[in-house]
């Protein structure tokens, strides 16, 4: 029998803003890769980790006890972390100044701070 987690209805709720991060997040870089191949080349990366960033909120949904509900989480903000790695590359090494860059690092972040916290809490719940 699955025993509910306190943070699945929350990451459910979440599932749908990654899916859009991702969505939009895709939408931007395929306009601006149409100008440079290494800007393709991260941004396919980026891609990549934006759909697993979703697929673990999706997973982590449908966790079956807290403990696999937290590790479907950290495998989350690996990914997430990731994510706003190649963002900085973007932005920094690539000097795309573009203003959605910037708006999806700062999304990538208050999601890893708002999952961060999940995990912290139920940890502690649970000693």
């Amino acid at each position: 029998m699955k025993t509910k987690c306190r943070g699945e209805q929350t990451v459910r709720r979440f599932e749908k803003e990654n899916q859009e991060l991702c969505f939009k997040g895709h939408s931007i870089l395929y306009q601006i890769a149409k100008q440079r191949k290494e800007v393709g080349v991260l941004g396919n990366q980026l891609l990549r980790l934006g759909t697993s960033v979703a697929a673990h909120a999706r997973e982590a949904s449908r966790a079956r006890s807290d403990s696999e509900f937290c590790s479907k989480l950290y495998g989350l903000l690996q990914e997430a972390d990731e994510s706003a790695l190649w963002l900085e590359l973007l932005r920094d090494d690539c000097s795309i100044r573009d203003e959605n860059i910037g708006w999806l690092y700062q999304e990538t972040g208050e999601l890893m701070g708002i999952f961060t916290t999940m995990v912290a809490k139920l940890r502690k719940r649970n000693g």
